[in-house]
């Protein structure tokens, strides 16, 4: 697949690029996106909610009434939770929804991401962002030239760029995210894909196989 290659002012620079087709035309996998994604989204769960059964609360163990001819629920102490203030039956716990995913699955679910975006015509490939300080509005301006303004971007770089990470930091909906850090996840989030020229080799990792 040929694609122009864009400046920073938005226009073709007049040259161009072709995408890998074993990176960005592979037959889908749905599945495979679908335990990538969900495995992200649980990696990001903390896990720490928590409630307090009986055991762990404290009040007197004193037996609240007697055991029939009340009418109500028998009750043990202060503590139960059938009382306001009392335990909580069957409450959350501490826990770790993190699991693992084979590393083939994961690659693919990349590739076939990928493979969406560039069917949907929303991978462009722009030349390299050099800026000689972070500066937010020549950022946005930047992003307004390529008409992605005020759209979820995901801007994908060769190596670490500080001018480049602090120049989007306030920008609502811009990502920048190294090449070799793609996942799933921020590849479906995007609506467009920026990539620079310079990783665009780096995608060919995606295709090796372990």
């Amino acid at each position: 697949m040929e694609v122009a290659v864009y400046n920073i002012k938005g226009k073709e620079s007049g040259k161009k690029v072709v995408l890998d087709e074993k990176v960005f035309g592979i037959e889908p996998n749905d599945h495979a996106i679908y335990l990538a994604v969900k495995q992200y989204s649980a990696n990001q769960r903390q896990g720490t909610h928590s409630s307090k059964e009986v055991s762990m609360l404290s009040g007197s163990t004193r037996k609240i009434k007697r055991q029939k001819g009340t009418g109500t629920a028998r009750a043990g102490s202060i503590k139960s939770p059938i009382f306001r203030g009392g335990a909580r039956v069957f409450g959350p716990e501490p826990r770790v929804y993190n699991f693992k995913l084979n590393k083939k699955l994961k690659r693919l679910a990349r590739l076939s991401a990928l493979t969406y975006k560039a069917q949907e015509s929303a991978v462009k490939v722009i030349e390299d962002i050099n800026l000689d300080a972070p500066k937010t509005s020549q950022m946005a301006e930047i992003l307004k030239n390529l008409e992605v303004s005020g759209k979820k971007t995901l801007i994908v770089l060769n190596d670490i760029n500080n001018n480049v990470y602090l120049s989007t930091r306030n920008l609502q909906g811009v990502t920048v995210l190294r090449v070799s850090d793609l996942n799933t996840y921020e590849i479906l989030k995007a609506k467009t894909i920026l990539v620079t020229e310079s990783s665009l080799a780096g995608f060919s990792e995606f295709t090796v196989a372990d």
